[in-house]
């Protein structure tokens, strides 16, 4: 389909419209706010699922799975989960090390043959909490395998590269850790890894419509993925291009219930024990013991209070699982940048209303209902108001960030700016936070406010490149 596709403010208001469940209070409140964040975002389908005590007890489809023929979102669509995949593999080693095909703390030659030097000592598990240190096979710059041609010729590149640091020592996601994990999975199971995770989770956890594949692949009941374009408007397509040789790290399509039911197998011990589940969600260390940002395969949210833990991909699909409160919540999209991940807390906090105090989508987006409806001029009196009102956390710098540049996109350049501002007085020392203020302003043809803050952004991370190029550029336009 090579058509570009746009949806007007009368097909939004069509598509996000319609009455209120009539289920619970709670589920109302979290059908507005899920249709909310739908129009703010641009999303054009998207499912929820939330499991509690071993249950789903709330499952809906909203908006369009397929723009062209306005084909609605059901239970039974499908969506790539994309990096989430990662967890799945992440099960799949820990069944392995159950079974006492594998340690965990082994180093991945006793796996592997054939490996560089220096690549031998790394662990299994430092693979899965991406504390390896490996140079990546996809080129961080254009998203692409590595600068080659073809797999074997990117394979071959990949190991000639130096090691990013000393394994243990830092975090660096990146696909040549799961590329090898795949490649394990293959050596000890003696069957293609996506085999195995078929036949040993999607079958036991009756996964009815989840399946490995991608552009090239004729997925039943598959919702396209889409991206806006640089108008923040018009709708393209996505190429989902998930290769064999990294479909460890990214390759699932699924809907919403066949993961809710997944993490029901998981956690009623039918996939690892409970024992092993524990393990599985514990945050790796780095060698001076320091918690690493990274379970085995999850991604950690929180290890204290509202511990959670995650599947994270693509920004289109995440979920979360709150072990200590026998709560998860599931959101997928179809469209790239969507990042569910930042709403899933607001989601869990209609069911933990405490979490509130914990996490800041709550704050950011009643803070953003009374600014569409106050104005933006007073955005500091207005959140000190809510949270003297209801307690709630502050705001992340995250989801400022994400809702400045959004409004950004939208040619809101005034109200953009004064959100980004108000991430800068948050997070006062955040080299990020600065820098999007300062490209704020450069859009807004405010240079020399651009300027200022580009070195402030500087000041506090030498490093930002992006600030360098910028004020370069800045210098010479005068």
């Amino acid at each position: 389909m090579k058509a570009v596709l746009q949806i007007t403010v009368l097909l939004v208001a069509m598509l996000y419209g319609g009455g209120a469940s009539a289920a619970s209070s709670t589920e109302y409140d979290v059908n507005g706010y899920i249709r909310s964040e739908m129009r703010e975002r641009q999303i054009p389908g998207l499912q929820l699922a939330v499991v509690r005590g071993g249950k789903i007890v709330m499952l809906k489809s909203y908006g369009l799975a397929e723009l062209p023929h306005q084909i609605p979102v059901t239970t039974h669509s499908v969506f790539s989960i994309n990096s989430a995949t990662k967890s799945f593999t992440g099960v799949a080693i820990m069944q392995l090390a159950e079974r006492g095909n594998l340690d965990l703390d082994a180093p991945i030659s006793r796996y592997l043959k054939d490996l560089p030097a220096a690549w031998q000592a790394v662990t299994i598990t430092q693979l899965l909490n991406h504390t390896s240190g490996l140079p990546d096979i996809i080129n961080q710059q254009t998203w692409q395998v590595a600068s080659a041609s073809n797999w074997e010729a990117a394979w071959r590149q990949v190991q000639q590269l130096p090691m990013d640091f000393a394994p243990g020592e830092r975090f660096r996601y990146n696909q040549t850790n799961y590329l090898l994990l795949g490649k394990i999975i293959d050596q000890l199971v003696g069957q293609p890894f996506a085999s195995f995770v078929r036949q040993q989770q999607f079958d036991v956890a009756k996964m009815q419509h989840t399946r490995y594949g991608d552009l090239q692949d004729v997925i039943p009941d598959k919702a396209p993925s889409y991206r806006l374009d640089s108008d923040g408007k018009t709708f393209k397509l996505m190429v989902d291009d998930f290769p064999l040789f990294l479909r460890a790290g990214a390759g699932i399509n699924a809907s919403a219930e066949d993961l809710a039911q997944w993490i029901i197998a998981l956690q009623k011990g039918q996939l690892v024990s409970q024992a092993g589940l524990r393990q599985l969600w514990t945050p790796g260390r780095f060698n001076d013991g320091k918690a690493a940002p990274w379970a085995q395969g999850w991604p950690v949210i929180r290890d204290k209070e509202y511990r959670a833990i995650a599947g994270i991909g693509g920004a289109r699909s995440a979920f979360y699982v709150y072990p200590d409160h026998d709560l998860a919540i599931i959101i997928l999209t179809n469209l790239a940048g969507a990042a569910p991940e930042q709403m899933i807390d607001v989601v869990a906090g209609y069911f933990l209303p405490g979490l509130r105090k914990v996490s800041g989508g709550y704050a950011t987006y009643r803070l953003r209902q009374q600014a569409q409806s106050s104005g933006f001029a007073h955005l500091d009196e207005q959140l000190a108001q809510l949270r003297q009102r209801s307690g709630v956390a502050q705001p992340s710098e995250g989801d400022l960030n994400a809702w400045g540049y959004r409004l950004l996109s939208a040619g809101e350049k005034t109200q953009s700016i004064a959100v980004l501002s108000l991430a800068t007085r948050l997070y006062p020392e955040s080299y990020n936070a600065h820098d999007s203020l300062a490209e704020g302003y450069e859009t807004a043809g405010e240079l020399k406010l651009a300027a200022q803050h580009y070195r402030l952004s500087l000041q506090f991370n030498a490093g930002n490149t992006h600030a360098t190029e910028r004020l370069r550029e800045l210098m010479l336009e005068k």
